[in-house]
């Protein structure tokens, strides 16, 4: 190893030059045209890959220039150990002959760029530019990184947000079963005893009134309940489904249709069946909403490893500019809750000819659980009540 420090210009950081050389006169013509041409630079220079392997381990480098045969090595060998090494500096092929076939092998392995010593004016243009290209490919590899790390905040705080959903959700369905439900069928049994001893006709007339009010309160609070989160989920992904399929149907009026080929539903993951059942009751919100449709379909299956979940409808579809709008967040949050259970989501639509979605999911058990599966479990199936019935 032959130190040869040489600094010239006037740049506070100038080049650092690692030259692959094991002749001092051609090392020395090198170090010359840099002089000449005012490239702040330093050089070090290497005779035997020992002295190579020794200098890059022992400080960081801008760019290797290498002579391309060496004794009982080449600077291919010299490249290709340089990378077990770690991430290296452009390597500058200058040899005084070459033959075209180790040029373009040189190439294609990752060189920057290789030059003939006869041309050795061009050099320092060379050495500037590989230096350029590759602080340009460090900040990409930079903000590629820094994207992706800002993407993964941004999947960790969606998947927090919907965890909190969810468990809010479960939450107030709770709530609304225990405590307003326990206070409407109090109320109720009181208005039941004042309609059979009330002395006149007028307060029996009042109480009835009431009473009828009430009913409609127990009712939407059952609505509500069920919409947050439906204790029927408890009995597995396909009786959830066909439950939602019966409700729309009644809601809406559309005849919906439910096909099932599911063989491990029950052993299904909650978190996989809850995402499923959220996807189809956005889709069926979704279907209500716009599509202006004649019918819906929902079809489950579970063959070779993945749940897949089709909603198809025969409305008037999904232009494709409609599936680009910023503010789709609708569909981007079927989408994302997908992904983040390690499956994927299909959006097919053709205008006048419906649309259909269809949610696959890997059913891996060693996959990751996903944000919902703590939700799942949080709310029991309330047991019958005077809640769901009516007061004697």
């Amino acid at each position: 190893m032959i130190p040869n420090p040489i600094t010239a210009g006037d740049q506070k950081s100038p080049a650092r030059i690692l030259h692959l050389e094991d002749c001092a006169p051609d090392h020395a013509l090198m170090c010359r045209t840099l002089q000449r041409s005012g490239l702040a630079h330093e050089v070090l220079r290497a005779e035997t890959l020992q002295d190579f392997s020794d200098l890059l381990r022992r400080q960081p480098f801008d760019v290797i220039v290498a002579d391309y045969r060496l004794p009982g090595f080449t600077a291919i060998d010299a490249w290709q150990h340089a990378q077990t090494l770690g991430p290296q500096p452009p390597f500058v092929l200058l040899s005084g002959a070459i033959g075209e076939a180790a040029a373009v092998e040189a190439m294609r392995l990752g060189f920057a760029d290789y030059l003939l010593k006869d041309d050795l004016a061009r050099l320092p243009h060379v050495i500037e530019r590989a230096i350029e290209i590759a602080q340009a490919r460090r900040e990409r590899e930079q903000a590629i990184a820094s994207l992706a790390e800002s993407e993964q905040r941004l999947a960790a705080l969606a998947e927090h947000l919907q965890t909190t959903i969810e468990e809010e959700r479960a939450a107030i369905a709770r709530e609304i079963h225990d405590d307003i439900g326990g206070a409407l069928t109090a109320v109720k049994f009181d208005l039941a005893w004042i309609t059979r001893h009330a002395p006149s006709d007028g307060l029996r007339q009042h109480a009835d009134s009431a009473n009828e009010m009430l009913q409609h309160a127990i009712d939407a609070s059952q609505r509500i309940m069920l919409n947050l989160r439906p204790p029927v989920l408890d009995q597995g992904l396909v009786a959830a489904v066909q439950w939602l399929a019966e409700t729309f149907e009644r809601r809406t009026g559309l005849p919906t249709r439910v096909s099932s080929d599911c063989r491990a539903a029950t052993d299904m993951a909650p978190a996989l069946q809850l995402v499923a059942y959220r996807t189809a009751q956005e889709a069926l919100t979704n279907i209500h909403k716009h599509a202006q449709a004649s019918k819906v379909r929902i079809d489950l299956s579970d063959h070779e490893g993945v749940l897949t979940v089709e909603i198809s409808d025969d409305g008037r579809g999904i232009a494709a500019q409609m599936l680009k709008k910023p503010r789709s967040f609708g569909l981007k949050g079927l989408t994302e809750r997908a992904r983040r259970a390690g499956g994927w989501l299909d959006i097919s639509s053709q205008a006048g000819r419906g649309t259909a979605i269809i949610l696959s999911l890997p059913l891996d058990t060693s996959a990751p659980a996903g944000p919902d599966e703590g939700a799942t479990a949080a709310l029991p199936s309330p047991a019958p009540s005077a809640f769901q019935g009516t007061a004697p």
